[in-house]
């Protein structure tokens, strides 16, 4: 398994965007996750990724609004925040599945599925 470093995080106003990135140590087929935590809250899915990038999932808070994406070559997953709200405030995380899923599969969002989580960065939305 890979070792996940992420950044971007800052603080932003309302409205405006960020672009996180995450690190892997390495290759991975494996499918790359974002997830958040805002504090007293569970964490909670945002976005995965499948290694080809062809099968996406997200969370109704963020769709149309965050976009995930992958550079193999890099070994990097992005997330793409538009229109930042309040209440995505939260330190976010990354993740690699413990399983492989094709195009064909229908991308994990539970955190149970998850492994080798990052040390996370803290995203501020002011209003």
């Amino acid at each position: 398994q890979v070792q996940l470093v992420e950044s971007g995080g800052g603080l932003v106003q309302a409205g405006g965007s960020l672009r996180l990135s995450c690190a892997a140590s390495g290759p991975t087929d494996k499918t790359l996750g974002w997830f958040r935590q805002a504090p007293g809250k569970e964490r909670e899915f945002v976005a995965s990724i499948n290694r080809s990038g062809r099968s996406t999932a997200y969370a109704d808070s963020v769709k149309g609004r965050f976009t995930i994406s992958r550079d193999n070559a890099k070994n990097t997953v992005y997330l793409q925040m538009n229109s930042l709200k309040p209440e995505d405030t939260a330190v976010y995380y990354c993740a690699e599945s413990y399983g492989y899923y094709s195009d064909y599969a229908v991308s994990p969002r539970a955190t149970a599925m998850f492994r080798s989580w990052g040390q996370g960065t803290q995203v501020t939305v002011s209003s």
